[in-house]
């Protein structure tokens, strides 16, 4: 019931500071003005007043402590009000212990609201109204009512600034808070963008190498359909085996659109690398294009990342080869150099002929696939004819206990 009633009062505070003001003034008024009507006979006695309260004091009690309720909307205004009044009550000679909490609850209101440069010299007023008091109270008390006056004066200021600065950390914070939701927002929009691209120029890679292949075979099949109808099957059958693996590299770029974050299955198959250079030189050469490989080094296993840009790199060079180069053959190097890895593809084709004007989408996703590893791409016509792609990756050092893979013999 407590803690209900604790929460409703937050509330209407939160929801109407005015009110909640107003309410806290009539508080503080009918304290001060019960004490002085319960003091104001022994008062006089000791020296605290020289007339009891009347309807004069009760005003000025009731417009300083009233004025309490506009010290948020007006906080020098209502701290000129309580201090002015509660110099006017003592001079006049009613009680010099009543009207104080009115000067120190404003000055504790306009520390909260304004600067250091503008609350300090507003302590002066108030230490006035204290001061007063304390002199027009019995003499023997001079000296403990102004140290207890300016001890009261300086906690109620500390509290009031303390409030405020409060009040700024936390609004600098809350700015700050926003503003990291804002980048984590551009920065989740960013990775979805890059996400889109990658996955975009994955589907370039396979769409663009498994329709070169299809194309050319089924020109093939369609040239000696009536003439060979054995090798007419062939090209068919190639047709077929490609597309179907087509279909398995888009399927397995498309799983990563659906699989879920919680989901712990494989939702698709690892992605290739050099352990499938093989299969994709032969789609090449069951197009019509004979490719020799070599690998030169001490083969060693490499990061998925730089794994996979390998194969895609060699898989748009050759499918540029179909392309571009005509009638021509293909070498494909694999050099492993210690910390770094050479590629290098060449034909022996129509050269400069077979060097788009612009780099097309291929050769620009190359080149972002390989920037990504810091690694370089050289694309150029040779002076012999043909033409040459050379891409350098650097690798870790290896390791001393790391397993090491001898080179495959040329195929």
């Amino acid at each position: 019931m407590r803690a209900k009633v604790l929460s409703s009062l937050r509330r209407l505070a939160v929801a109407n500071p005015f009110l909640t003001d107003l309410v806290f003034g009539l508080v503080i008024a009918g304290i001060t003005l019960a004490f002085g009507f319960a003091m104001g006979g022994s008062s006089a006695d000791q020296g605290y007043a020289q007339r009891p309260l009347d309807v004069c004091g009760v005003g000025l009690t009731l417009a300083a402590n009233l004025a309490l309720a506009w010290r948020r909307r007006a906080p020098l205004t209502v701290l000129g009000i309580c201090c002015a009044t509660a110099i006017i009550l003592h001079a006049a000679g009613y009680d010099t212990r009543i009207n104080l909490a009115a000067t120190l609850l404003s000055l504790y209101t306009v520390a909260s609201r304004l600067p250091p440069a503008v609350s300090v010299p507003c302590v002066l007023p108030v230490a006035v109204s204290w001061w007063q008091s304390a002199f027009l109270a019995p003499h023997e008390f001079t000296g403990l009512n102004i140290l207890q006056g300016s001890i009261m004066m300086a906690v109620a200021w500390t509290f009031g600034n303390g409030t405020r600065l409060l009040v700024e950390r936390n609004r600098r914070l809350a700015h700050l808070t926003e503003r990291l939701h804002r980048e984590q927002d551009d920065n989740a929009r960013r990775a979805v963008t890059e996400e889109r691209v990658r996955i975009a120029r994955e589907l370039h890679d396979v769409v663009a190498h498994h329709m070169s292949v299809i194309i050319i075979q089924a020109g093939l099949a369609r040239y000696v359909f009536d003439s060979d109808p054995g090798t007419a099957r062939g090209a068919l059958t190639t047709i077929a085996d490609t597309g179907s693996e087509a279909m398995g590299e888009m399927r397995r770029l498309l799983s990563v659109l659906r699989i879920d974050v919680d989901d712990e299955s494989d939702g698709y198959d690892p992605a290739p690398g050099l352990q499938r250079l093989e299969p994709l030189v032969e789609r090449v050469r069951s197009a019509g294009v004979p490719v020799h490989v070599k690998i030169n080094g001490s083969a060693r296993p490499l990061p998925p990342g730089i794994d996979l840009c390998t194969y895609r790199v060699i898989q748009e060079c050759l499918t540029n080869v179909l392309k571009h180069a005509g009638p021509a053959t293909a070498w494909v190097t694999v050099a492993y150099h210690g910390t770094t890895l050479e590629l290098r593809v060449t034909d022996d084709g129509r050269g400069v002929a077979a060097a788009p004007k612009e780099d097309g989408h291929g050769l620009i996703g190359m080149r972002e696939r390989v920037k990504l590893y810091k690694g370089t791409v050289t694309a150029q016509a040779k002076s012999s004819g043909g033409f040459e792609v050379v891409v350098t990756l650097p690798l870790s050092p290896i390791k001393p206990d790391a397993p090491l893979q001898h080179g495959e013999p040329n195929a």
